[in-house]
Order: C-alpha cells, then sequence, then structure tokens
C-alpha cells in the first residue's frame, strides 16, 4: 500500500503543471466525446471518408460514427462463427475500408468489407499456448499485414494476397527483437513498426524486414517513461504518441525515440489527465482519437500546434 502512495504522489508531481518541471507540453483541443453503451472498447480506427470506427470488445461489436460523433451503424455479435467475435482487441483498416480486426478469443484476425460483411479470416496457428492476436497493423505497400500475438511474445507477418504466413519477428524475453506481451502496434511513413510492450514496458522499433532499429521509453513515472503503455499513434511528422493505461497521459516522442512532450489541455495549459488510455489514433486531419477503456468513450481532440 505504501508503495502504491508513493508511485501516486510521484505521478502527480511529475505530471503536474509546475514550471519547475518545465516539462512540454503539446497542447490538444477537445472536440467532442462519442458514448454509445460502450462497454470497455479498446481500440478506433478511422476510414479515409473520415468514418470513425470503435471495437467495442466487451459487447463484441463494431461500432462506427461519421466525422461528427453521430451513430451510423454496428455489426458483429458473440459468436466464432463469421463476423462473430469473442473478445476483439485491435482494429485497422486499409485504403478501401476493409476492415481488420485482432479476434483474440477465436484466434484469428477476421477481415470485413466497408459494410462489415465477413470476407476472409487468418486462422493463427498455437505455439506455446493458444495464439492471443492482440492488434493487427495493414502495410498495403509492402502488401502485407502484421498480427500481434500477444500470449506467444512475438509478431507474424502474412501476405496480404494469400493470407498465408510468410515471417515471424521476435521472442520472448527483454533483449532487442523479443518482446513481453506485446500488445498494439502501428506503421509510420516509411514502414518502420512500432510495437508496445505492457510487461518491458517500451515500444520497440523494427524495420520493414523486422530488423532491430530501437526502443522507445523504459519503466518509470517521470517524462519519456512508462508504467502500463497500451496505445501508439504516429502523425504526419512522423513524431510518436503513446498511451499509459495507469498514469492516465499521453506523452510524444520523436521518430529517434527522444522524448519530445506531454498532451496537455489548451484551456488551462496543464498536462491532460486521461482515465484509462488504450487504443489511440490520429487521422490525415491532425484529430486524435483517444479510447478510454474504463469511461466507456472515446474523445476526439484537435492537435493544436503540430
Amino acid at each position: 500500500m505504501m508503495i502504491r502512495i508513493f508511485f501516486i504522489i510521484l505521478i502527480t508531481f511529475v505530471f503536474s503543471s509546475s514550471p519547475v518541471l518545465a516539462v512540454k507540453i503539446t497542447n490538444v483541443r477537445h472536440l467532442f466525446d462519442i458514448s454509445h453503451d460502450f462497454a470497455n472498447p479498446s481500440d478506433v480506427a478511422v476510414s479515409e471518408n473520415g468514418n470513425i470506427y470503435v471495437l467495442d470488445g466487451v459487447n463484441n461489436k463494431v461500432k462506427v460514427f461519421n466525422t461528427r460523433g453521430e451513430y451510423i451503424t454496428s455489426f458483429g455479435r458473440t459468436g466464432s462463427g463469421e463476423g462473430e467475435f469473442s473478445q476483439p482487441l485491435g482494429i485497422d483498416l486499409d485504403s478501401s475500408g476493409n476492415i481488420y480486426i485482432a479476434d483474440s478469443g477465436n484466434h484469428r484476425v477476421q477481415i470485413l468489407n466497408p459494410e462489415g460483411k465477413f470476407e476472409a479470416q487468418i486462422k493463427i496457428a498455437p505455439k506455446n499456448v493458444p495464439a492471443d492476436p492482440t492488434d493487427v497493423a495493414v502495410d498495403e505497400k509492402r502488401n502485407r499485414c502484421y498480427v500481434v500475438d500477444n500470449d506467444n511474445h512475438y509478431i507474424l507477418v502474412y501476405g496480404l494476397d494469400t493470407l498465408k504466413l510468410i515471417d515471424t519477428y521476435g521472442t520472448s524475453g527483454s533483449e532487442k527483437r523479443a518482446f513481453r506481451y506485446p500488445f498494439f502496434m502501428t506503421l509510420d511513413s516509411k514502414g518502420y513498426l512500432y510495437i508496445v510492450e505492457v510487461i518491458n514496458t517500451r515500444v520497440q522499433v523494427l524495420n520493414p524486414e523486422g530488423l532491430f532499429v530501437t526502443f522507445i521509453g523504459g519503466w518509470g513515472v517521470e517524462k519519456g517513461e512508462f508504467f502500463r503503455p497500451k496505445g501508439i499513434a504516429i502523425d504526419k511528422n512522423d513524431r510518436v504518441y503513446v498511451s499509459d493505461s495507469y498514469l492516465g497521459v499521453i506523452q510524444v516522442f520523436d521518430n529517434i525515440g527522444d522524448f519530445h512532450s506531454v498532451l496537455g489541455d489548451i484551456q488551462n495549459g496543464k498536462v491532460k489527465k486521461f482515465k484509462t488510455p488504450v487504443g489511440i489514433c490520429i487521422d490525415k486531419s491532425n484529430r486524435l482519437y483517444v479510447v478510454e477503456m474504463f469511461a466507456d468513450r472515446i474523445g476526439v481532440y484537435s492537435l493544436e500546434n503540430e
């Protein structure tokens, strides 16, 4: 209990608005929230036309909203059949609007068309334990998609045309090209892969060939460090945004892994605190979407000074 109290005090101190600490802030302006009977939503993605896709995992649904956050439709239900889900966690879209879902409880990735109709699936074979896909990232330039297998501690690479396994990256551990419970991931403009490792409390960056590039962050509660990193997004300048579900903040790094800033509220100039932020994304209009899991909402923000 005393250790927990110490960390709470330290977190409050480090991410306060005190000028003594001189923590650089990247301001965001709150636009609106999306709430729609969510039950612990986990991830969000935005299509080319601006529609917002929210993965409502406990409800085993994908819910779709327009650019103003107004409800359009939903699809999915509990089960193991086509278009059904069991504890889905991660989502990505391709440029045609096809939807890729990391359907973790069913040990697969499902691919749906823009209307939510089942198209195909990638069944992920077990390794040491049954597969636990927690996220998927689509790389159309290289005709491949990446899948995180959380419980087996590696990244799987599949061809988009064949949906066959073509490579695996990593193993269990804490060294370079090793992972401990990788969770969410994203790609930058050059095809580099950024993978959040929850237990190693860092982001690991691999190049398109799967070779190690760098680590971002590390365990701690000071700026540039993580306690429970979860979500990741990259803006048009290839700056890296990482949500920390325990600290309740989103930190920003440059593309070589150096700390840049922490998100702040433009209205009061203080560090912006979120309630259990997990999946995040940034669209082509420079809007940031933050899934606040325990608040059952998605916050939509404008990045003001990027």
